[in-house]
C-alpha cells in the first residue's frame, strides 16, 4: 500500500511532531489484538535512563504480580537490559514477551507494573514508551521527534480508530501530558484544530 504524504510537521515546545500523529486514526483494541505489542518483537520496551533506578526500586512491589517465567528472566537479566541497539529496554522471556507481561482474561497480555499501579502499590504507571505507544520518541542533540510507529499487529487499533474517529495524538493524550505536560498537549491540540478549521 502506498504511503500517503504528510505535510503537517509541527514544532511544539521544541518537539518535532510528525503529521501522522495528527492525521492517522488509532485506538487500541485489546479484545482483538490481545496485547501483541507486548509479546512480539525482537526487543523489550525502550527505557529512559531515569526509569532504570525506578524499576529497581519498585520491583519488590511488582514481583508478586508477575508470572514465574517473568521473575526468572528478571533474576537472570535484571530489571532492565542494555540491548544490542545500545539502548536500555525491558528484559524478555525466552526472547519473546516482555518479562513484566501477565496474561489476563482470554489470554490478553497486560502489564504487571501497571497492575501494581492500579492497585495503589506504586506511583509509577509503566515505562513511558509503553504508555506512548504507538508514538515513538527519537532524540537528537537539537530536539526530540515524535513519530508514529506502524506495526501490522496494530491493524485492529487502526480499524477501531477509524470507527471512532480517534487520531493517534488523541489516543495517547494521557501519556503526552505525563511526559511533556498539559500545556504541551493543549498547544498541540490547538494547532491541529486550527489547521482543520482553515
Amino acid at each position: 500500500m502506498k504511503k500517503k504524504p504528510y505535510d503537517t510537521l509541527m514544532i511544539v515546545a521544541d518537539k518535532l511532531i510528525s503529521g501522522e500523529l495528527t492525521e492517522e486514526l488509532f485506538a487500541c483494541d485489546l479484545s482483538r489484538c490481545k496485547g501483541a505489542c507486548c509479546v512480539q518483537g525482537d526487543f523489550g520496551a525502550p527505557l529512559e535512563k531515569s526509569e532504570l533506578q525506578i524499576l529497581d526500586d519498585i520491583y519488590p512491589e511488582v514481583e508478586p504480580y508477575l508470572r514465574e517465567e517473568g521473575k526468572l528472566a528478571i533474576i537472570e537479566q535484571g530489571t532492565s537490559v542494555y540491548d544490542i541497539t545500545a539502548n536500555y529496554s525491558t528484559p524478555l522471556v525466552n526472547g519473546r514477551e516482555c518479562a513484566y507481561v501477565v496474561f489476563g482474561e482470554n489470554k490478553v497480555a497486560l502489564c504487571g507494573i501497571e497492575q501494581a499501579f492500579f492497585d495503589g502499590k506504586i506511583t509509577f504507571q509503566k515505562p513511558i514508551s509503553c504508555h506512548l505507544y504507538p508514538v515513538r520518541v527519537k532524540k537528537s542533540k537539537q530536539m526530540e521527534a515524535l513519530n508514529y510507529d506502524r506495526w501490522d499487529v496494530c491493524s485492529a487499533a487502526c480499524t477501531r480508530g477509524k470507527e471512532e474517529g480517534i487520531k493517534v495524538y488523541e489516543f495517547v493524550k494521557e501519556a503526552l501530558i505525563r511526559k511533556y505536560g498539559a500545556e504541551f498537549y493543549a498547544e498541540l491540540d490547538a494547532l491541529v484544530k486550527s489547521k482543520m478549521s482553515s
